[in-house]
């Protein structure tokens, strides 16, 4: 699933996104909406990862979308 489909199907997937990164609240994801530099960001701050670490965990749960 592409970036911008994610975008459009942001409600239907919090859901997984909560299972992924369960330390992001609802309010964090409402702020997101979508928006994967902003979700980057967040798991950054939230778990304290690198960047790179952050875009990794993304790609990967990105690819597992279908």
């Amino acid at each position: 699933m592409n970036w911008d489909r994610i975008e459009g199907n942001w409600k239907q997937l919090k859901g997984n996104i909560k299972e992924q990164w369960g330390k992001l609240t609802d309010d964090d994801l409402d702020v997101i909406a979508g928006k994967r530099d902003q979700l980057t960001g967040k798991i950054q701050e939230t778990y304290g990862l690198s960047k790179d670490a952050a875009e990794k965990q993304i790609s990967e749960w990105e690819s597992r979308q279908k």
